[in-house]
């Protein structure tokens, strides 16, 4: 059976993930917009979004790993019954060897960026700029606060209004592989949010991450463009300090396409005209993602692990449904 976001209960995929999800990114699984098959018998459940004539799928299955050949084949023939192709952005390695066994054509579409908590320090040479930038940021007047975000939400849209309109009239807010603030999953994140004369600047917001390496991952923040630079560099150390102090182990930074491709982890089930096509993306892709600016974010915090990440299409590889997938994420 197949559900929209808005007749499925949250907890019947929330709970789900909680038990099974290894992928730190999972948690945008509950992002609104999103549907959700659910097979009769099986525990887990595939997330999804429709763009034309496709079914895109996001983070492999969540289940049972004996259960989840099993739901992957059931969501192919749901799609094969509406006529619609399927497939997939954001598996992890575990998650490409399956859909490799069940038909797709899997390649590597860019790399996530993670930070183990109780071995991260800023001292030492290394991080001199980065402590710089945030002691500078802090003599600016800002402030750094966890808040609920029902007491900011009205602050926090009207930034986010004045960062989309900063990127220019053309670009549109990126979905689907980001996360959101408010809806029912709300509950769950945690928000960071910095002021300057007690306005809201910036924010960061966190959501759970599961599996063997839980913790939060950091997820959809903004900034004015005025503001002094090092801002969201010190509310992120603020967010790591209260982790590392609460014993959280992880801060994953997630996933960044066309970054760190690597040919040595393709699957055999790869297409070698769609990994050139990837690497095209990496060298020339700046107006599709940008993936150079989040990247350079990421490294300046030396994440001590790298994992690929990996694209999949049912059958041989389709440039439409890379297409559909820009358009689902609104990249395009």
């Amino acid at each position: 059976m197949s559900t929209t976001e808005e007749s499925v209960a949250f907890d019947s995929v929330a709970q789900p993930l909680r038990k099974y999800a290894e992928n730190p990114s999972a948690f945008l699984a509950l992002n609104s917009g999103t549907e959700y098959f659910l097979a009769p018998g099986t525990e887990g459940f595939v997330a999804y979004r429709t763009a034309g004539g496709y079914l895109v799928q996001f983070g492999g299955v969540f289940g049972p790993e004996g259960e989840q050949e099993k739901l992957l084949k059931a969501f192919l023939e749901f799609a094969r019954a509406k006529r619609r192709k399927v497939c997939a952005i954001q598996l992890q390695r575990s998650d490409a060897d399956l859909y490799a066994r069940c038909g797709f054509t899997v390649n590597q579409v860019g790399s996530s960026f993670s930070l183990h908590l109780p071995a991260f320090t800023l001292k030492g040479s290394r991080f001199m700029k980065l402590r710089n930038k945030i002691s500078r940021a802090k003599r600016s007047g800002l402030r750094i606060d966890e808040v609920a975000y029902d007491e900011v939400a009205g602050e926090i849209d009207a930034l986010d209004q004045r960062w989309l309109r900063g990127k220019g009239r053309h670009v549109k807010e990126i979905e689907f592989l980001v996360g959101q603030c408010g809806g029912p999953a709300q509950r769950e994140r945690r928000l960071f949010v910095g002021r300057v004369e007690g306005a809201v600047v910036a924010y960061i917001s966190y959501s759970p991450a599961y599996g063997s390496r839980a913790g939060w991952l950091h997820d959809l923040s903004r900034r004015d463009n005025d503001v002094s630079p090092g801002v969201m560099e010190a509310v992120n150390a603020h967010a790591i300090d209260t982790f590392r102090t609460e014993g959280a182990e992880w801060l994953h930074f997630g996933f960044t396409p066309f970054t760190r491709l690597d040919p040595g982890v393709e699957v055999s089930a790869a297409s070698p005209v769609t990994g050139k096509f990837m690497r095209f993306l990496a060298d020339h892709g700046e107006k599709v993602y940008p993936s150079a600016s989040q990247l350079a974010y990421k490294e300046k915090w030396a994440p001590q692990l790298v994992l690929p990440e990996y694209l999949a299409f049912h059958g041989r590889a389709r440039f439409g449904a890379i297409w559909q997938i820009l358009r689902v994420t609104k990249s395009i």
